[in-house]
C-alpha cells in the first residue's frame, strides 16, 4: 500500500520538464488602428482617406481597363445599329409611300398632256382637279425630273431614241416623252427621252 507522503501533489504547477503556452515575443506587438503614425495618421485614417485621382488612375487594373474598352465597343456597335435600323425604316417607309404614289403617275401624265394642249385654263374644274393632284404627290415628297438640254445620265433616262445631232459632244436630253418620278431614295420612274448623240 503506497504511502500518502510519497503521492507527488498535482496542479501544483509545472516542473522542470513542462513548459506552458510560449508567447510570441519575436515580433512587434500589433498596433492599435486608433494608435498613430509618425506623421499622427492612424491606421483608420489611412483606410478612410478619399483616394485622389491620380491614385486611382494608377490603381486601375489591366481587366478594368479591358472591361471599359469592351463597353465603349458595345456602345459603338449599338449606335451603329440604331443607324442603320433608322436608315432601313426610312427606306421602307419611302417605298410603301412609293407604291401608293404610283398610281398617281397615269394621272399626272394626262394632266401634263392637257396642260400642253391648253386644256387647264385658269379656273376651270379640270385645273382646280389638277392643282389638288400635284398638292398630295407633292406632301408625299414626290419629284419629278428630265428636262431639255440636260445631260443624258442612264441611270435616270430611258433612252427611246437616239438622234445624231451635229455640234453635240455629248449625249444630251433632246426631248422628253414622259416625266421622270422618285421620292427620296426610290426611284418611282425614269425619265423617257430622246437623247441627242454626236453626228459621226
Amino acid at each position: 500500500m503506497a504511502n500518502k507522503d510519497d503521492e507527488q501533489p498535482q496542479g501544483s504547477g509545472a516542473g522542470p520538464d513542462e513548459t506552458g503556452p510560449e508567447e510570441n515575443t519575436s515580433g512587434p506587438a500589433p498596433s492599435d488602428p486608433q494608435t498613430p503614425d509618425a506623421e499622427g495618421l492612424t491606421v483608420d485614417d489611412i483606410l478612410g482617406a478619399e483616394q485622389t485621382p491620380e491614385a486611382a488612375a494608377e490603381g486601375a487594373s489591366d481587366k478594368e481597363a479591358s472591361l471599359l474598352t469592351d463597353l465603349k465597343r458595345l456602345q459603338a456597335e449599338y449606335a451603329n445599329y440604331r443607324r442603320r435600323t433608322e436608315e432601313q425604316r426610312e427606306r421602307e417607309i419611302e417605298r410603301a409611300k412609293g407604291e401608293a404614289v404610283k398610281g398617281l403617275l397615269p394621272v399626272m401624265d394626262d394632266l401634263d398632256r392637257a396642260a400642253k394642249h391648253g386644256d387647264l385654263v385658269d379656273g376651270s374644274p379640270l385645273a382646280a382637279i389638277g392643282e389638288k393632284v400635284r398638292a398630295v404627290a407633292e406632301r408625299l415628297g414626290v419629284v419629278s425630273y428630265g428636262a431639255a438640254g440636260e445631260r443624258f445620265d442612264p441611270q435616270q433616262h430611258e433612252a427611246i431614241f437616239q438622234a445624231p445631232t451635229p455640234g453635240v459632244t455629248e449625249a444630251t436630253v433632246l426631248e422628253v416623252v414622259e416625266v421622270g418620278y422618285r421620292l427620296g431614295s426610290v426611284e418611282l420612274r425614269p425619265a423617257k427621252v430622246v437623247v441627242a448623240v454626236p453626228a459621226e
